[in-house]
């Protein structure tokens, strides 16, 4: 039986708006705990981490509040190696999406350990490949999958004991529709694979997901980063950065059991979920129905 730990990590520190820093106590509120105890799992949740309060300043050499993204990181890189070297899937409730800097970075390193393949599946409206020379805004929760991929501010790189935490070739993109103009330069030279919507509407979910995970083997740690604005805002109000056009309830259904169906599925970030723009949770009940389905849940057995 797979432990899962619940990691909260409450700050909007990286992010555009406030509200993200209620996140993690929205997916409780909406029973993530008792959601995964019900699909025999055994649950421990952590607690939250503690960290700075958000200052919100202006940018500072095209980055907005470096020194309180560095600490909120550190403090989820920890408490998420602490999770993998027990044998357990982490699974971080953010707070907005510049944490998955430090959650990704000590899965790269676990990763390295043991001889395993890590691929990170980016579940997003946004590609994040901005860094602090092309972000128009400087809110960090643009910039994370550059700080991985080793183009970030040098306080964000190398975690993972190596300047490149993962490569373009371990990274997958489902779900983008807004990209700026400086990151469709930096997609193309990095040759990232990116499935955005206009793929999904021509080929289908089911179609994407096969190419997506064609070469996940027994040897594969998959590690999701969900960005719950990846669903279309019709569907899930509740998030900061909301994009008209994306996954339907049951297009993001398929893609999850599908995930699912892998057996592979190792840790998982849950974030940018913003109760102060919901309406009735509905957004971290939305995410914990989505949770449930990436760890077993289906209508019947397959």
């Amino acid at each position: 039986m797979h432990t899962v730990s619940l990691i909260g990590a409450p700050t909007d520190v990286g992010a555009s708006v406030r509200g993200a820093g209620m996140g993690p106590d929205a997916l409780r509120v909406a029973g993530l705990f008792d959601a995964l105890r019900a699909y025999r799992l055994n649950v421990i949740d952590h607690g939250n981490l503690a960290g700075p309060p958000n200052p919100w300043e202006p940018p500072h050499g095209g980055v907005r509040h470096l020194a309180e993204v560095v600490a909120w990181n550190r403090a989820v890189f920890d408490s998420v190696a602490g999770a993998l070297r027990l044998g357990h899937v982490p699974l971080l409730m953010g707070g907005d999406h510049c944490l998955g800097i430090g959650s990704i970075s000590a899965v790269a390193r676990h990763c390295r350990e043991q001889g395993q393949h890590l691929r990170v599946i980016w579940l997003d409206a946004h590609s994040d490949v901005n860094t602090e020379n092309s972000s128009p805004t400087g809110n960090l929760h643009g910039m994370p999958v550059s700080c991985l991929l080793g183009h970030g501010p040098p306080a964000l790189v190398g975690w993972s004991g190596e300047r490149v935490a993962i490569t373009p070739e371990q990274i997958d993109f489902i779900g983008i529709r807004s990209v700026d103009a400086e990151e469709k330069e930096a997609i193309r030279r990095l040759g990232l694979s990116v499935y955005d919507m206009r793929h999904i509407d021509e080929h289908g979910m089911r179609h994407t997901m096969t190419e997506v995970l064609a070469d996940v083997d027994e040897n594969t740690h998959l590690h999701v980063s969900f960005d719950l604005d990846c669903l279309d805002p019709m569907e899930a109000p509740g998030v900061g950065t909301g994009v008209r056009g994306g996954p339907t309830y049951r297009e993001m259904q398929l893609c999850m059991e599908m995930i699912a169906d892998t057996g592979r599925l190792r840790s998982l970030d849950v974030v940018e979920i913003n109760p102060a723009l919901d309406v009735r949770n509905r957004t971290a009940e939305l995410a914990v129905e989505f949770i449930q389905s990436l760890f077993g849940a289906s209508t019947l057995a397959r």
